[in-house]
């Protein structure tokens, strides 16, 4: 069967840059499905993304679609046929809605018996038939919060559509696509080349926007090449370009064809916070920063233009006057904020609701505090401290800054605390406490940013928890789940010996009598250590090692996640995979067994009367006294090497011993020793659940 190259584009209005590279992605995967569903066969498909157009250039692509064959299956033999070997009106029936003859009838053989059908081939359609249904299938795919309609017509999508090119090698595609009929022209750059370009091969397609169009379709090629100005323009001016990726990619969704030029702005402006000109540049301006290299932040920024302009000077004008206002109602926000200490913004929180049943932002720093002051000893800090990082915390919530700037919250409010003269340890925990702010992020470093981040997302947890709003399916507008995996990392990864059970426990202390529900402590406790199912597989460790800790009971992170290590280790052993099933055995018998039969404390050793029961429970007893003190050091890695020491007894005893002896005391003394022997190993984990 033939094959060619297959062009799709469809050609928009300016789309949300956010979501270019979702729709980029969604438009090839969902065509990809179509092509599959309809038997059509191609070699590789490949994206194109720009702010005017989605374009995919399939490669390989058969012309036709393969013939199918139709099977139907009818009634079955015996009931196809009377005795005399007549149709019966089943087959008659059958073969009616078939539009045949009985002769025209075929006979299946299957495993349940012979079966009437009815086999007919579909001739495969030309594949530019169905390219625009496959076409318009893909594109209802996206996803696409809200669609939007344009003019008088009744299509929808996310942004107007003005143009649909489809060719297939270098012949046109029939059809209507968006209400719109296929054609083989696309359109160039808006300012450099606003006219139909004609494409006539459809491999021809990206080359032609680049040389004729100055459009480069490519969204990684146009994404590289903004990186490379960026890095050789702040490079040839001795400086290094602060080039955040989510930046890069949300300015790369801005243009079609990038220009670098380097910009300056009025030194003085240097004087506030970098982190304050920086989110100015990026968030509000798209600009890169740049510093040197010693990574202070310089004046000057890159923009990126949309244009070859003729004239540079002019762009690079109008963009330091357009950044020269923000960063002067920058400076004044600081200059007023500055005007007090930090702490007289604390009454004002008094007037901002954290949540309706649980109160002010006032209300909530309070019970901070006190959790925060109850929690500073085991971590080293002094608790008077913590109490005032805990009132301070969300006062920066109240400045001109941050209001006008949010995501700077905790940043601010550092600087202003240490503007105000507070402890060092209280200016670093005040910024430290929204750490880490999502995945991979750094950790609260000090003792009293780790207490006081910590002691946030506690009340937090408990409290929403508490009241009923719990996180469901993909809604959690508190961010519970990010709380509940920020509360893991800082016990795991600190490392801080502290029992969860414990710490919910005495955040749930705080709220007043009667207004948490009263399952509220191991509900939040379950949540939390669900996410280590999450936090783990991130890490590439075994889902079922995690189950074998986890269903310890154990409530400890940090303790939790040194039994996870040792299993891992222990899983590499020789004697492992045979240890792991001896004891699914074990529990499974012991499930099994009468509760009376396991109502004493252990074996009895006048009626171990089999040489290998006889020497497994010497080996427990000697083994015992050798993990108790391993266990009080909780080296669970040790442990478990002592522990595989065991593995020719378990494994004589299960050859020779029968443990459902007919003998009522001696199945009890069996079972017995079979749950000292379980016993052990919990000790750790329950490595039954290994696979």
């Amino acid at each position: 069967m033939s094959t060619t190259d297959l062009l799709i584009e469809i050609g928009t209005e300016e789309l949300p840059p956010l979501a270019l590279p979702i729709l980029s992605h969604a438009f090839t995967e969902g065509l990809r499905d179509q092509l599959k569903t309809n038997g059509i066969g191609f070699e590789s498909i490949e994206p194109f993304a720009t702010p005017r157009r989605l374009a995919l250039l399939i490669r390989g692509i058969q012309t036709r679609q393969p013939d199918q064959e139709s099977v139907r299956r009818g009634p079955a033999v015996q009931a196809a046929f009377d005795a005399e070997g007549r149709p019966t009106p089943a087959l008659l029936g059958f073969a009616r809605s078939c539009g045949v003859e009985v002769e025209g009838l075929g006979r299946e053989e299957t495993d349940k018996g012979g079966w009437m059908v009815h086999r007919r081939l579909i001739p495969g359609r030309e594949t530019a038939e169905l390219v625009p249904e496959m076409t318009e299938a893909a594109l209802a795919g996206l996803p696409i919060p809200k669609r939007m309609r344009w003019s008088d017509r009744s299509e929808e999508f996310v942004r107007p559509v003005h143009w649909v090119c489809l060719l297939l090698g270098s012949e046109p595609v029939a059809g209507t696509v968006m209400g719109l009929p296929a054609e083989t022209r696309t359109r160039g750059h808006r300012f450099h080349h606003p006219a139909p370009i004609a494409i006539g091969r459809a491999c021809d397609y990206a080359m032609t926007l680049r040389e004729q169009g100055r459009v480069e379709p490519s969204f990684e090629r146009r994404r590289e090449r903004i990186r490379a100005q960026v890095t050789s323009l702040a490079a040839a001016n001795g400086l290094r370009a602060r080039i955040d990726p989510a930046l890069l990619d949300e300015v790369t969704a801005l243009v079609e064809w990038p220009q670098a030029l380097l910009c300056r702005f009025d030194a003085r402006f240097l004087e506030i916070p970098p982190e304050v000109l920086i989110e100015t540049m990026q968030s509000h301006q798209k600009y890169f920063p740049v510093e040197d290299e010693q990574g202070r932040l310089q004046a000057h920024f890159i923009v990126v233009a949309n244009i070859e302009s003729r004239n540079p000077d002019q762009v690079r004008a109008g963009n330091e006057r357009v950044i020269r206002p923000r960063f002067s109602d920058a400076a004044f926000f600081w200059s007023q904020d500055l005007k007090q200490p930090l702490a007289s913004f604390a009454p004002r929180l008094e007037t901002v609701v954290f949540q309706d049943r649980l109160g002010t932002q006032a209300a909530k720093c309070a019970r901070v505090a006190r959790l925060g002051r109850d929690l500073a000893p085991r971590l080293g800090v002094d608790p008077a401290l913590v109490e005032r990082a805990a009132a301070l915390s969300k006062c920066d919530l109240m400045t001109a800054m941050v209001f006008e700037f949010p995501r700077l919250q905790g940043i601010m409010g550092r600087y202003y605390a240490e503007r105000s003269g507070e402890d060092p340890c209280v200016s670093a925990a005040i910024e430290e406490q929204y750490r880490p702010r999502f995945a991979g992020d750094t950790l609260p470093t000090s003792p009293c940013g780790r207490a006081l981040a910590l002691a946030d997302r506690l009340d937090t947890l408990v409290g929403i928890f508490g009241i009923g709003l719990r996180p469901s399916g993909t809604k959690d507008p508190y961010a519970l789940r990010r709380a509940a995996i920020a509360v893991l990392r800082i016990l795991i990864e600190t490392p801080l010996d502290l029992d969860l059970r414990d710490l919910l426990e005495r955040a749930a202390a705080g709220f007043p009598d009667g207004l948490l529900a009263g399952d509220t402590v191991e509900a939040v406790l379950s949540y939390t250590l669900e996410r280590l199912r999450g936090y783990y597989s991130e890490r590439v460790v075994a889902v079922d090692t995690v189950e074998s800790v986890i269903h310890t009971g154990v409530t400890n992170p940090w303790d939790l996640d040194r039994r996870i290590a040792a299993v891992t280790q222990f899983r590499r052993l020789p004697a492992a995979e045979a240890l792991a099933t001896a004891n699914k055995r074990i529990r499974n018998i012991l499930l099994k067994a009468d509760p009376s039969d396991l109502a004493e404390a252990g074996p009895n050793p006048a009626l171990l009367v089999e040489v290998p029961e006889q020497r497994l429970a010497e080996r427990i007893a000697e083994l015992e006294t050798r993990v108790e003190p391993l266990a009080e050091a909780r080296d669970y890695v040790a442990i478990l090497e002592t522990l595989a020491e065991l593995r020719e007894e378990v494994d004589a005893f299960f050859d020779a011993v029968m443990v459902m002896a007919e003998d009522p005391a001696i199945r009890r003394n069996r079972l017995q020793l079979l749950r000292s022997l379980s016993a052990l190993f919990l000790r750790v984990a329950d490595i039954a659940r290994l696979q």
